[in-house]
């Protein structure tokens, strides 16, 4: 299928619904996996949000909500904007709606495919942001979604794996994931393997920083920058949809 070769871990959600099946245990794999570490790249990622100036955002492939959720510690004024939680697996979603209630947060959540999301208007966005779920999609057209759901000047945010950048130790980190995830993979999803076999991949085989930089330049984005965290395990990449022609 045309972009295919741009999902790096090579996932279905249709031949796989493995989120539907890991809910419950998803945020436990992601402290597992990181070793606590995404908690901090996550409150990076809301800092950055909350420095832009914007009155409605989308955060899509929200998984149980967190970017949100940091969002509104960041900040509570920020409770005022309209903030979209968008995630394809309806038991994700639920997941953060829990979250969100035992904290009395109100989001607008939407079971949406980042690919295709025609029920979001032409630029109507202010701010579109996703974390950790480029690896399992299709990157063309999610940029491309992105970029046309974004009102001219919008804000792009990304917080996705990278690479580190010395090589040696890169290729021991890598190392460490493929002895280590499996095990852990296995043992918190109850030998689920579809869990940790999508993530070790994308892991492997997402581009790196300066790579990612130049796709989100050819999908039409400019003043595309990123910051590296953790030795450059993860980056955040941050790019503006242009401004229309004549205007500020």
């Amino acid at each position: 299928m045309p972009g295919q070769a741009l999902n790096a871990a090579d996932f279905t959600p249709a031949v796989d619904n493995v989120f539907e099946r890991i809910a419950r245990r998803y945020d436990v794999l992601c402290d597992l996996f990181s070793l606590g570490i995404h908690r901090l790249w996550k409150q990076r990622v809301a800092q950055l949000i909350a420095g832009h100036p914007w009155q409605n955002m989308m955060d899509a492939a929200a998984g149980t909500g967190d970017i949100a959720l940091r969002l509104l510690q960041h900040d509570p004024r920020l409770a005022e904007r309209t903030i979209v939680v968008s995630d394809l697996s309806p038991a994700m979603l639920q997941m953060a709606e829990r979250k969100a209630s035992r904290r009395s947060a109100r989001f607008d959540f939407q079971v949406l495919d980042v690919h295709a999301i025609p029920n979001i208007p032409d630029a109507s966005v202010d701010l579109y942001s996703i974390s950790l779920a480029l690896k399992i999609c299709d990157r063309s057209r999610v940029m491309a979604e992105a970029l046309r759901v974004l009102r001219p000047g919008g804000r792009f945010i990304a917080l996705e794996a990278s690479a580190i950048t010395l090589p040696w130790l890169h290729a021991l980190y890598l190392v460490y994931m493929s002895v280590c995830m499996p095990t852990i993979g296995w043992l918190a999803t109850g030998g689920d393997s579809s869990a940790y076999q999508y993530l070790l991949k994308g892991v492997r085989e997402f581009p790196d920083a300066e790579r990612l930089a130049a796709e989100l330049r050819d999908a039409g984005f400019e003043d595309v920058a990123f910051e590296r965290l953790s030795l450059g395990i993860v980056a955040i990449h941050s790019a503006r949809k242009p401004a229309l022609t004549g205007t500020a």
